[in-house]
């Protein structure tokens, strides 16, 4: 599957209502930290598991007065929409948003 099928992959799941950890998104190093970890141990290669640990969701969230899209995390890889998060390694969307979002 090239990365613009995975992405309408995803696309279709969140659109179709999976529920993911949104919530508490990962202030501070020792949560994203415990995120990455639970990625590891309890996702693997599952992209459900992936999206639902991550918090994904099809639209930016705001947390904290801050707007937390894909695009603006310094794990997105603009050109290729594509988050480089070892842990996920997957193609999004711009305006996507997950718990694991940096500045």
């Amino acid at each position: 599957m090239d990365d613009d099928q995975m992405r309408a992959t995803i696309a279709g799941m969140l659109a179709c209502g999976l529920e993911t950890e949104v919530w508490p998104r990962a202030g501070t190093s020792e949560e994203v930290n415990a995120i990455v970890a639970r990625l590891q141990v309890e996702a693997g290669d599952n992209l459900e598991r992936k999206l639902v640990i991550a918090g994904f969701t099809d639209h930016t969230i705001e947390a904290d007065g801050i707007e937390q899209p894909c695009e603006t995390c310094m794990y997105y890889k603009v050109h290729a929409r594509f988050c480089d998060l070892p842990e996920l390694m997957l193609p999004v969307e711009p305006e996507w948003s997950c718990r694991l979002w940096r500045i």
